[in-house]
């Protein structure tokens, strides 16, 4: 097949790379540039240039010819945007998510030529078929890096064209592929960036385009004062590291982003915080969309962890989620995404959690 293959500068594309064209495909390697330079020039040396020289190392020893394609006005207006404007009405946005759906999968699939069939990367996720003719996501063999949580929103059409060379592979695996193959990349420590950023925080992603503003935090169950906070989008609700307050632990239960007020608590995991129910919206199913409560797994964050639940649909289109057992983190704009026997079925976004 001929095939486009998305390269970022680490090990999991770059045996991506090596794996399909040993398998005697027509490759062509692609890097997408998305960040504008004077956006990251307070960062010193650009993120991307690092990863664009072992891209471009990769590629001249596996002899793949490489393209550089600029999305970067494009990945501001729908990644970047969207992740500022859920952050500034205090909810919690996952860019990694919008990134492939709308950017590595959506306008980088619209721009490319028809005649390559497959567009390839490193995630650790696998493409079925159900016998429905539907597309759908199984998980990784390795629960820790397994990506399904991140590519939880691609559409059919994308499913059809997506390739995930590596999915069926543990990280270690992966790792002894590069060292036999001996990859530029062999060595290179894995992102933990934003998207394929690389260097940089998302705190320093938020500060950049929020700044900081002093507020207070105060205890939710007394109503006293008891510090305070550069900016309440810096906070995530279920969040203990990071308050720099003494007598605790310390929690993060509500924020008011209308008077940029954190509020906080001690008492977080106290019987009566039930925090086991919420709504989701907008969802995207891989299966036929559920009509009737139905038993499933979920994840409300990338990781290995997996909530037993009941889901129940609701005339509006929404559905409800509550789990067997309680979390501490459900937070409105967070991501919710279903699974089932290993296979990721779809998800939605939370609009609601129900705390008490």
């Amino acid at each position: 097949m001929k095939i486009a293959v998305l390269v970022s500068g680490g090990v999991d594309s770059s045996v991506a790379l090596k794996l399909l064209k040993d398998q005697g495909h027509d490759v062509t390697a692609f890097y997408l540039k998305i960040w504008l330079e004077d956006e990251l020039s307070y960062l010193g040396d650009c993120p991307w240039e690092q990863d664009l020289a072992y891209v471009r190392e990769v590629c001249e020893t596996l002899n793949v010819p490489l393209r550089v394609v600029s999305l970067q006005k494009e990945y501001h207006e729908q990644v970047v945007g969207y992740t500022i404007a859920e952050i500034k009405a205090g909810r919690t946005p996952n860019p990694d998510i919008l990134c492939n759906s709308r950017i590595k999968f959506g306008m980088f699939f619209n721009a490319l030529d028809e005649s390559y069939e497959k567009v390839a990367t490193g995630h650790y996720a696998q493409v079925i078929q159900n016998t429905d003719g539907r597309y759908a996501i199984a998980q990784a063999p390795d629960p820790v890096k397994d990506q399904s949580y991140f590519l939880s929103h691609l559409s059919q059409d994308q499913l059809k064209r997506a390739l995930f060379p590596i999915g069926h592979l543990q990280k270690d695996e992966v790792r002894k592929l590069a060292h036999s193959f001996d990859l530029p990349t062999k060595d290179r420590k894995d992102s933990q960036g934003i998207c394929f950023l690389g260097k940089l925080k998302f705190r320093d992603f938020v500060k950049h385009y929020l700044g900081e503003k002093s507020g207070d935090m105060i205890e939710v169950e007394s109503g006293k004062k008891m510090g305070t906070h550069n900016g309440f989008w810096f906070y995530t609700v279920g969040q203990r590291q990071g308050l720099g307050l003494a007598g605790g632990p310390w929690y993060v239960a509500q924020k008011d982003p209308e008077n940029n007020i954190v509020y906080i608590s001690r008492n977080y995991y106290t019987d009566d915080k039930v925090r086991d129910t919420f709504k989701v919206a907008n969802c995207n199913w891989f299966t036929k969309a559920p009509h009737d409560p139905v038993q499933l797994k979920v994840k409300m964050r990338h990781g290995p962890h997996l909530h037993s639940a009941t889901l129940t649909p609701q005339k509006d289109g929404t559905s409800v989620v509550r789990l067997h057992e309680r979390d501490q983190g459900i937070a409105p704009g967070q991501f919710a995404v279903f699974y089932s026997d290993g296979f990721c079925l779809g998800g939605g976004v939370i609009s609601r959690a129900v705390t008490k």
